[in-house]
């Protein structure tokens, strides 16, 4: 009996757990937050990165949109750290893209000529929080994250 009140007080703990967390989520609604990521949202002619740069490094920037068509692409010179990048939403002549989720692929080389991993980041608002599932799912620019993927949280 008391083994079957210790399952029923376990069971009682899980599920204010999982409703602690579903309120958790449903704060986050309309925050801008920073997560690991390549996909970020194109709006007003903006969109932003965070590049984790290792060391100096010479990278080579591609932004494609949703369906994989290039829509950028640079060679930039970097330095160690971590530093924004900021997309314009306009192509090599000019073009401006439309807005969307646009995705970021960087490939670097040191001076050496070895290849350098860089890390991305995507900081965007969190759209909606999706309940049903467990742990809650956020929505951060059409990517679904669980509660312990933001890094930071804060406003614009």
């Amino acid at each position: 009996e008391q083994q079957l009140r210790s399952n029923d007080q376990l069971a009682t703990l899980v599920s204010m757990q999982q409703t602690a967390q579903a309120t958790q989520a449903l704060n986050f609604v309309g925050e801008t937050v920073v997560v690991d990521g390549n996909t970020a949202p194109l709006a007003n002619g903006k969109a932003t990165w965070n590049l984790l740069v290792p060391k100096p490094t010479t990278a080579t920037i591609t932004i494609k949109t949703a369906t994989g068509q290039m829509a950028y692409s640079g060679s930039y010179a970097m330095n160690a750290g971590s530093q924004p990048f900021i997309w314009d939403g306009k192509d090599a002549s000019g073009m401006q893209w439309p807005n969307g989720n646009y995705t970021i692929a960087v490939t670097g080389q040191d001076a050496s000529g070895q290849q350098v991993s860089i890390p991305t980041e995507i900081q965007a608002v969190i759209s909606s929080a999706d309940l049903t599932q467990y742990p809650p799912l956020l929505s951060i620019a059409g990517q679904d994250y669980t509660l312990h993927k933001p890094q930071r949280v804060g406003r614009d």
